[in-house]
């Protein structure tokens, strides 16, 4: 589904991304840890095509959506506006709506149709973004930060969510500096530090992933 080779990213001559290679399986999740710097956001920018790699190769079978780690719900439309607007610009004649709705009521937040941005909670807009990025039916979804500032308990319920989007067949990388996060979503987990793969594991096979994973921050 995801194939990359031998990805280098150089910003200014700064080496941010160093001989990367590694593929995900349809269906399956990986999550990107590592320290700030380390290269992770650049690789999901690749990834997406937002960024272009100086060399090596990355393939994507299939559609791939963003969901950004700010969100970036425009604040001047609804929620139901937010999930319409860019599959309405593409296809007018499809009826946005009633899927924008149903995505709202499965992910529990059909009472937020009409509420606007600032009107939501942290983790009810994770919610608006995702359902968003589910409106274009991706193959593959990207998450930046999917977690980054929210409780403990919104955090197990993006958790959930997320499993159920992989039990619909989405493919996802997801970056994140919450390794409690990572071992409870991903099947397979690469540490990013100054721009290489450091370790490569699959949580479920490690005693302890949390301090194995530590040890290499």
């Amino acid at each position: 589904m995801i194939k990359i080779s031998n990805v280098r990213k150089l910003f200014n001559e700064i080496i941010v991304l160093d001989d990367v290679s590694f593929s995900v399986e349809k269906s399956n999740i990986v999550g990107l840890a590592g320290p700030s710097g380390g290269g992770k956001s650049t690789l999901m920018r690749c990834i997406q095509k937002l960024d272009k790699p100086n060399s090596g190769t990355i393939k994507c079978d299939g559609r791939v959506c963003f969901m950004f780690q700010d969100f970036q719900l425009f604040p001047h439309m609804t929620v139901l506006e937010n999930l319409t607007y860019a599959p309405t610009l593409k296809n007018k004649k499809s009826n946005h709506v009633k899927l924008a709705l149903e995505m709202l009521e499965n992910l529990g937040i059909g009472s937020k149709a009409d509420a606007y941005p600032k009107q939501l909670s942290g983790g009810q807009k994770q919610r608006v973004a995702l359902a968003r990025s589910l409106m274009i039916k991706p193959d593959i979804l990207l998450c930046d930060e999917p977690t980054s500032g929210l409780d403990v308990a919104t955090t197990m319920d993006v958790v959930t969510l997320l499993e159920s989007v992989r039990d619909m067949g989405v493919t996802m990388v997801i970056a994140s500096h919450d390794l409690d996060f990572l071992i409870k979503i991903s099947d397979r987990i690469l540490l990013l530090k100054e721009g290489r793969i450091a370790v490569d594991i699959v949580p479920k096979e490690i005693d302890n992933p949390l301090e194995y994973l530590k040890k290499y921050y």
